[in-house]
């Protein structure tokens, strides 16, 4: 499966003589550390005039007022401050709401942790865009966008071989990082039997993909924009059928995937465990591409191994693992 890596992901060979567990040496995607590029080519810093759009936003935003400003411009000339450093150093605003100010100012969508979201705190990508989780993830978004997507590819689905390897939660990081490019993006819960989608955008899961599959509603009535992320959408997976494997295998859901391609210009689908049954391996070879999610120091390189010799039974195109 080595060879079928893209570089920059890093996996170990799944062989039958490997270790029993998956540890972060032997499977894992790159972060970045920011810090370790960054280097003084002045002896003084450049100090920029006062950024008044900036201002603006955070007096839009009732975090400062027209004196603050004025306050803020004092000092940032005298101390030859940036904005931002002086508006901490006079404890008008803290570390947090100039991140979000900036983030605003360059388009950039992201929520503040106190906003009483409806979206899960899992969702680090909607939280904290600066954390090294993030970065992680921005690393394999990248490897993603310049060896996959691109042209006709526009569907991945992401695998996991357990409950608890965590690709849903992967799946909806990826989906809001991806977004955040500009991308219109389509997240669909494909894991008809546990869904776990809704749960983490605060939606609800009346109507969803087994009402489409079912042939009750067309598709467009089923997906929800993500208010927040204006370059998001969701397909939940609706209200769970006794036949979800047979509603997967229909024509109809790879005719689906063919539609919303045409809509949207990355189409990222969560799946059921791929060791409880085969619901996964379809998904992934209507997608035609796919991710293995493994956790580390959990999942079984055993099992990691049958999950791999499915989806190449299935026909399905496995991209490389990620560690979550």
């Amino acid at each position: 499966m080595q060879e079928q890596l893209p570089r920059g992901l890093k996996s170990t060979a799944l062989t039958s003589g490997a270790n029993p567990t998956l540890t972060n040496s032997q499977i894992s995607f790159g972060k970045f550390n920011m810090n370790s590029v960054v280097a003084s080519i002045l002896d003084k810093p450049f100090i920029p005039p006062v950024d008044t759009r900036i201002g603006k936003l955070l007096i839009a935003s009732g975090k400062l007022t027209e004196q603050n400003i004025e306050q803020i411009s004092q000092v940032q000339r005298e101390y030859q401050l940036r904005f931002g450093e002086a508006a901490l150093r006079l404890g008008l605003l803290k570390e947090e709401d100039i991140l979000r100010a900036l983030a605003r100012q360059f388009d950039y969508s992201c929520l503040p942790v106190d906003a009483g979201s409806s979206l899960s705190p899992e969702l680090f990508a909607a939280y904290r865009p600066n954390s090294s989780q993030c970065e992680a993830l921005r690393a394999l978004r990248c490897q993603l966008m310049l060896r996959w997507f691109g042209g006709h590819r526009k569907t991945l689905a992401l695998i996991s071989a357990e409950h608890e390897d965590g690709s849903s939660q992967l799946a909806a990081n990826l989906a809001i990082e991806v977004s955040q490019l500009g991308e219109r993006t389509l997240l669909i819960d494909a894991n008809l039997r546990h869904p776990n989608q809704h749960r983490l955008f605060g939606l609800d899961n009346q109507l969803g993909l087994s009402s489409v599959l079912a042939g009750r509603i067309h598709y467009s009535n089923a997906i929800t924009p993500v208010k927040s992320f204006a370059n998001l959408s969701i397909l939940c997976a609706g209200a769970e059928p006794p036949n979800p494997q047979e509603l997967l295998s229909r024509a109809s859901f790879s005719q689906m995937l063919e539609a919303v391609g045409q809509k949207y210009d990355i189409v990222i689908c969560d799946t059921p465990p791929a060791l409880d049954n085969a619901d996964a391996q379809i998904i992934a070879a209507r997608a035609g591409c796919c991710v293995l999610v493994v956790r580390r120091d959990q999942t079984r390189m055993a099992h990691a191994l049958r999950v791999k010799n499915q989806l190449f039974t299935a026909g399905a195109e496995l991209l490389g693992v990620v560690m979550n």
